[in-house]
């Protein structure tokens, strides 16, 4: 298995974020080819330290490494990320990796 993570920063307008990202990103999100999961953190993102500066975390789960840079290559891939600046005024960071059970 492999997996997008992505860390949305707090954004400028959280609302406005919150609205966005359910109502038109998730929706187009979910058309990614090769997508097996799609999980997103619910309430405050906290750190063992406290606040983390982290808004909202996205885990999108697929087979392969492969297979996520297939689905960023296709037209719904540059549609997801395309459609990132229209709400993430805080920034994001991606990362993307194989995964094992231990």
């Amino acid at each position: 298995m492999a997996e997008l993570v992505v860390l949305y920063k707090t954004p400028k307008d959280t609302a406005a974020f919150d609205k966005h990202y359910a109502e038109t990103h998730i929706p187009i999100a979910k058309k990614l080819p090769g997508l097996t999961k799609y999980a997103v953190s619910t309430g405050p993102v906290g750190s063992p330290a406290g606040p983390s500066g982290i808004h909202l975390v996205a885990i999108l789960t697929f087979n392969s490494v492969a297979d996520i840079q297939a689905a960023f290559g296709s037209a719904e891939g540059k549609a997801a990320a395309g459609d990132v600046p229209k709400f993430a005024s805080g920034g994001a960071d991606l990362l993307i990796f194989d995964t094992k059970e231990v």
